[in-house]
């Protein structure tokens, strides 16, 4: 199984690490830590350095509750980024759903959109079917950032899930984009409950059937704090790798997360005992 993306033709055989660089004050987690460019390129560096398979650069915090961020200053944050990323050797992915954003960055040499919206607004559908190469994620999200936790999903979500998700992927499909171009996401904490969250974990596999690689982005959520009684995202450190090392023993190809180098060092371990 491999993605395909604008330069690399990514190996899905093993478990992929996508490392996390938000470029924004405001980030649930991390933000303002990496918000200027110096101090974003650093970090991907360093996340490199950590083990990172690949970079994932946001430049709009999609957090429950987060206001939009207009256009000029979405692209103001991430086009420097991007610009120098692209010469770290390592494939750079870059989370937005602006159309405009999409086509700057990959005009720019990235090589996925990675987009929450699933390419639902305005003419993102088109700007990735008129890529030659680039991946894409499509996520799942119920209602928008604004609403998604005021009004959470109801009853069980894995159907419903994979239902968009397929009509997502059916939809670029349609346009000429290549099947292995495409990796899906079942949008852990983006309208869900906690536990509506583990049953699309304890469930992976309904996903798994749609036919697609699964990315799974469990890192630092407000549910793994629920369930672990830490308040503060920076002290879920464990309990994100630990979901990270269940989704991939339960078919995920590549998850995004924070902690580059102790997710790297468990699935290290987890493939140690893989047959060969």
């Amino acid at each position: 199984m491999h993605w395909q993306t604008t330069r690399f033709h990514i190996d899905l055989s093993a478990p992929q690490v996508m490392g996390i660089v938000n470029v924004t004050p405001d980030s649930f987690s991390d933000g303002g830590q990496h918000a200027g460019t110096s101090a974003a390129l650093k970090h991907c560096e360093q996340l490199i350095r950590d083990g990172a398979h690949m970079l994932d650069i946001g430049g709009e915090s999609t957090r429950p509750g987060s206001p939009a961020v207009p256009l000029e200053e979405e692209l103001a944050r991430v086009l420097p980024v991007v610009r120098e990323a692209v010469k770290l050797g390592v494939p750079v992915s870059v989370d937005t759903y602006k159309p405009e954003v999409m086509k700057a960055v990959l005009d720019a040499g990235a090589d996925i959109v990675n987009d929450i919206w699933a390419l639902r607004r305005g003419d993102a559908l088109d700007v990735v079917a008129a890529h030659p190469g680039c991946g894409v994620c499509l996520m799942h999200m119920h209602r928008d950032p604004q609403t998604m936790q005021v009004a959470p999903m109801d009853g069980d979500v894995v159907p419903a899930v994979s239902s968009f998700l397929r009509e997502r992927a059916d939809a670029l499909m349609a346009r000429g984009v290549a099947h292995e171009r495409i990796v899906l996401d079942a949008g852990v904490g983006f309208g869900k409950t906690v536990a509506q969250n583990f049953s699309l974990l304890a469930r992976q596999n309904e996903l798994m059937a749609l036919g697609w690689p699964v990315l799974a982005g469990w890192s630092r959520k407000s549910s793994l704090g629920a369930v672990t009684g830490r308040e503060v995202p920076a002290q879920r450190v464990a309990a994100s790798v630990a979901a990270a090392l269940l989704s991939v023993e339960r078919g995920a190809r590549v998850v995004r997360v924070h902690d580059v180098r102790e997710t790297v060092d468990a699935l290290r371990i987890w493939l140690a005992i893989q047959p060969v």
